[in-house]
């Protein structure tokens, strides 16, 4: 009989982990869907210092590398494919805007064919990305 009631008496008081796993896996759940992703373009750039630049959140990222190459969600584009790339992905989230990466040594022109692509649809944030400096 003493050897029953102290079994009873240890799963009484034996703490039961059952619960605390749930609320972890459910804590792990939430962070991972609620987590923000970053957005690459594909190449790094050295864009150049700015004294007014300010962080902006956009979903259309195009870098413009030293050798005037265009790339959009790593992968690397014509100039005259730029404009319906960036329409594909204008379709997919309407309120986006436009931010260009440009490398320093980038020609000038590629960056304003890029931001007349973006103007012509009618995209009326488009900036271009800099360092704090």
């Amino acid at each position: 009989m003493a050897r029953r009631s102290a079994n009873a008496e240890e799963e009484a008081g034996a703490i039961d982990l059952t619960p605390m796993l749930d609320v972890v896996f459910i804590m792990l759940i939430f962070f991972i869907v609620t987590a923000t992703f970053i957005k690459e373009p594909g190449i790094e750039v050295n864009r150049p210092d700015a004294n007014t630049a300010t962080p902006d959140k956009a979903n259309i990222l195009v870098a413009v590398n030293s050798k005037n190459e265009i790339w959009i969600n790593k992968a690397k584009f014509d100039e005259r494919q730029v404009k319906k790339q960036i329409q594909l992905l204008r379709a997919e989230n309407p309120k986006s805007g436009v931010v260009i990466q440009a490398d320093s040594g980038a020609n000038i022109k590629t960056l304003t064919q890029v931001a007349q692509a973006a103007r012509e649809l009618g995209i009326e944030k488009v900036a271009i990305a800099a360092e704090e400096g």
